[in-house]
């Protein structure tokens, strides 16, 4: 089983994300399931986001991990950029109660709002230092965000980054991702499997694919995130609202894909070779 190593923390490299879940309440019970679907697998990592529903995600997770031992489980959520001046502790409040717990394992700044980066970071370590959460980071930060807050005087705790990657989508290769490496600050990528678009439907029909997944008795799906993870230090979170699914999910971080198999995908989907822009959903 892959892992990745976050604030000294060993998990799984698969998660489990929620985005988009908590719209329809006839299928809350289901959701619920496929969350504890996921953690009875073997994941410990749940995504979420006080923007994802307007806090009606993180009160569904709340209620999927009663019954599980906290201690067990790595909690992440986000804190919109609006909300961090002054107000964030109420909002991280907020947040602890819709999800039940008394601290987060990662507070994530969702992505980058007009406050001086150094206000920012101070709050987020203000949360930590009064042990609401045990380590912050960011999301949808690009290189240049990342250079600009290691400089800062307490950038280099950033504990992880959070943004799109998946076999479709890998401009972050082109140095983003060598930066983290270089620098011991992982990579979360979201939407690992795409999105119900035509660019996942690209990755999950394409031959290669499937014809590495037919080599391992896998899915496509579990194919293309066994692929989002071969590289260090790469935290997937793949969002399923039905249970069987997430089980097929967590079973991909069993899946070593071997080099000829990688570039068999690489053929399909070449790694960038300039600068692209973030991509961001």
């Amino acid at each position: 089983m892959k892992t990745v190593t976050i604030n000294n923390q060993v998990v799984p490299a698969i998660g489990i994300g929620t985005w988009h879940m908590g719209d329809d309440p006839a299928i809350e019970k289901q959701e619920i399931n496929a969350i504890r679907a996921g953690l009875n697998a073997g994941a410990k990592v749940i995504d979420t986001a006080e923007m994802y529903g307007s806090g009606a995600v993180e009160t569904l997770v709340g209620k999927a991990i009663q019954g599980y031992d906290r201690d067990h489980l790595y909690l992440i959520s986000k804190v919109l950029p609006n909300n961090i001046a002054k107000t964030i502790e109420d909002h991280l409040d907020d947040s602890l109660k819709r999800l039940g717990t008394d601290y987060v394992d990662l507070y994530l700044y969702h992505w980058r709002g007009g406050a001086p980066l150094i206000e920012t970071v101070t709050e987020l370590e203000r949360m930590q230092i009064k042990g609401k959460i045990k380590a912050w980071g960011v999301s949808n930060f690009d290189i240049d965000d990342m250079t600009e807050l290691w400089d800062l005087p307490i950038g280099n705790k950033v504990a992880a980054n959070e943004d799109l990657y998946n076999l479709g989508s890998r401009g972050i290769e082109y140095s983003l991702l060598g930066w983290q490496t270089d620098h011991n600050v992982p990579m979360i990528a979201y939407s690992p499997v795409g999105n119900a678009d035509s660019l996942g439907a690209n990755m999950t029909g394409n031959a290669n694919v499937l014809k590495v997944a037919a080599a391992h008795n896998a899915t496509a799906y579990q194919i293309i995130l066994a692929w989002a993870i071969h590289r260090p230090q790469v935290l997937a979170i793949p969002k399923t609202a039905q249970p069987e699914h997430m089980t097929d999910n967590v079973a991909a971080m069993d899946i070593t894909l071997s080099k000829a198999e990688l570039a068999l995908l690489d053929v399909a989907f070449p790694a960038p070779t300039r600068k692209l822009p973030l991509d961001i959903l």
